[in-house]
């Protein structure tokens, strides 16, 4: 290959490949989307960016949809998948919770930004 691709950003590893839109490395497993123009400046500058499952950079008052089905401890039924959230607060959470929400019927909760699609 002709190409310098960058390495992984989780395990340091050399042999990243291209699919599709996404970055992905063979040795852990792990896919991202490469850096762009917007995005990247912002990492740059110190902030930080929140992308959903599919990569859509996520931003305080947006509105999500759940992408799939999620236990809720102390609850009989969970949250199904293509329930809509709005409003959402990006935060530093604890577990890789980074999305504060309310959500009707179960109330304040958290949600991790990898099981909520940009609405």
């Amino acid at each position: 290959m002709s190409e310098n691709l960058p390495p992984c950003p989780r395990c340091s590893g050399e042999y990243t490949y291209e699919m599709n839109a996404l970055m992905v490395c063979p040795e852990c497993g792990h896919e991202w989307a490469p850096a762009e123009g917007g995005a990247g400046e912002a990492a740059a500058a110190g902030e930080r960016v929140v992308r959903d499952s599919v990569g859509n950079v996520l931003s305080d008052g947006d509105t999500v949809t759940v992408v799939k089905a999620l236990k809720v401890k102390g609850s009989p039924s969970g949250i199904k998948a293509g329930t809509k959230v709005r409003n959402i607060r990006l935060v530093d959470g604890v577990d890789g919770h980074d999305i504060d929400c309310r959500i009707e019927g179960f109330g304040a909760m958290q949600l991790k930004s990898s099981v909520v699609k940009k609405a």
